[in-house]
């Protein structure tokens, strides 16, 4: 059962056919948050087990960090024993979801209406590529070519002069998040009037959603006022600002920020035209240019010290390595060491806070079909060691 006994989703049980990062993200969080999350698994095993290092085979980093505190099931779903096994879970879940393709799930015989005629109350999750509804239904998608497909490359071009990837697997994750909140409305809105319902999260829908809150722009209108991009955002000079030793990021943006900086500097070039927030937003590229001379006459820590007494936004440079020591996350208690077989693991935490229903780090990831012998039993459904190892 779920390690965390005190989350907002105790009681809830999720049967989990996701793979990958964007529904074992999704999932993960439940798992934190205290639902009993089953995940069900083929033979071989979800292929993030081997994608990246780890203490043991089949426990790659990402594995382990987005399906920790699941417990794992192995089934071959085109067997009868894995599709009857399947059903007895599906009989005493609230949610299901999974990740594959919408022929894949429907030829396996766990469509919505299959799985609802079983359980007529529950959430059925889907996690896809594209949306069933428009013709890219059927194409295989990953995150960088979600990333292509919503126009991501083409604005870090429009930064850097390079078409390139965001360097993180931003469409996996965001796409994961939604699945999350789209789950969660669903089961809202199950527990004021009983109702279960089917819920489809298209990857390729929310990332063009995603893109779309400050690109769409000008073009949103009728008729088009601008085109569809934010300048700010991909004006060549933004950037981190080089200093005399270093680098710094800051966003002296608003008016108050904006006085109180050329108060203090008083750099030659602050006119008059750049008073406004309006002002610069029409001239941000040269904004940022002048800035950027100015701020290469001084050190990072001097830097940092004046925009903390200005109260403007700022921060050295850091790496995902320097988060794991950072003061801050390390002060609020962000990171959760957790015992497993393979010995200690550090995981970045739970990122919410929550006054009577804390979430927390739900446990160690499951080893291949560790808990397969454990839900059969609970399932009634009597079987032998023999029946466990076919």
């Amino acid at each position: 059962m779920p390690s965390n006994s005190a989350g907002p989703l105790v009681g809830v049980r999720v049967v989990d056919l996701t793979a990958m990062v964007m529904g074992p993200y999704c999932t993960q969080i439940m798992a934190d948050m205290g639902a009993d999350v089953i995940k069900v698994e083929p033979p071989d095993g979800d292929d993030t087990r081997y994608i990246s290092v780890g203490p043991a085979h089949g426990m790659s980093g990402v594995f382990v960090n987005v399906n920790r505190g699941k417990r794992a099931i192995t089934a071959d779903l085109r067997s009868e024993s894995g599709k009857a096994a399947l059903r007895a879970l599906v009989e005493q879940a609230d949610v299901f979801i999974h990740s594959m393709r919408a022929k894949a799930i429907t030829r396996l015989g766990f469509g919505y209406a299959e799985v609802a005629a079983i359980n007529p109350d529950i959430v059925y999750t889907n996690c896809y590529g594209y949306g069933r509804r428009g013709p890219n239904r059927d194409l295989p998608a990953y995150d960088d070519t979600i990333q292509a497909a919503c126009g991501l490359p083409f604005v870090q071009e429009q930064l850097t002069g390079e078409a390139n990837y965001v360097g993180t697997i931003l469409a996996d994750k965001v796409a994961g998040l939604t699945a999350l909140y789209a789950t969660m409305m669903a089961l809202f809105h199950r527990e004021r009037t009983g109702e279960g319902q089917e819920v489809e999260v298209g990857m390729f829908e929310t990332i063009a959603s995603f893109m779309l809150v400050e690109h769409a722009n000008g073009a949103m209108f009728d008729p088009p006022l601008g085109p569809a991009v934010y300048p700010r955002t991909v004006a060549p000079n933004r950037r981190p600002y080089r200093t005399s030793d270093g680098y710094i990021a800051a966003l002296i943006y608003n008016d108050k920020h904006w006085a109180a900086f050329v108060n203090a500097v008083r750099p030659p070039w602050a006119a008059s035209c750049y008073a406004t927030l309006e002002g610069r937003a029409r001239e941000i590229d040269t904004v940022y240019a002048l800035l950027a001379q100015t701020i290469a006459q001084r050190t990072t820590r001097e830097w940092l010290e004046l925009f903390r007494e200005l109260e403007i936004p700022a921060s050295p440079l850091s790496s995902p390595a320097a988060l794991f020591d950072d003061p801050h996350l390390n002060a609020v208690g962000f990171f959760e060491t957790v015992a497993t077989p393979d010995g200690p693991v550090r995981f970045p935490g739970v990122p919410t806070w929550f006054s009577r229903t804390p979430g927390r780090v739900a446990g160690p990831a499951p080893e291949l079909g560790a808990h397969t012998a454990e839900v059969l039993d609970e399932l009634g459904l009597g079987v032998v060691e023999a029946d466990i190892a076919e």
